[in-house]
């Protein structure tokens, strides 16, 4: 009775464990990734990640957040409708001169595992970033 007992919770608890879902089950994004390119330094850059719930319930944006205080997302407000877009805002200080990968994760209300996005780049000071606007003026 115990071996019958033991074998019927673990059927259901393997059963629980692949009914769960994750965000690219209910969830299209745009791009997963995005290269700012070469940006001036103390020039904050946006981006927009365009959310498609591929699903046929509501989808709540619960929590966006970035791997360091230089990045800062913006959760959508108001639920997602099936068939419908949303957008996340992220935002890169660019106050560090380097290149740049950064983690932007966005979790959804009842999925356990976040979305992960990411951006990069290039921070180059003023007088760096205007050379290379002047040697490619079509990159900027």
């Amino acid at each position: 009775m115990k071996r019958l007992l033991l074998a019927a919770s673990v059927l259901f608890m393997s059963s629980a464990v692949m009914a769960q879902q994750t965000p690219d089950e209910v969830m299209k994004v745009n791009t997963e990734k995005y290269d700012f390119g070469k940006i001036k330094q103390n020039v904050p850059v946006s981006v927009y990640f365009e959310l498609t719930n591929t699903s046929n319930k509501p989808l709540v944006v619960e929590n966006t957040w970035g791997t360091c205080g230089c990045t800062t997302p913006e959760k959508p407000t108001e639920p997602i409708m099936p068939g419908k877009t949303a957008k996340v805002k992220v935002v890169y200080n660019a106050a560090a001169l380097a290149t740049f990968s950064k983690d932007v994760f966005i979790k959804l209300a009842g999925i356990e595992q976040p979305k992960n996005v990411k951006i990069s780049g290039e921070v180059l000071d003023t007088k760096a970033y205007d050379a290379y606007v002047a040697a490619n003026p079509k990159s900027k």
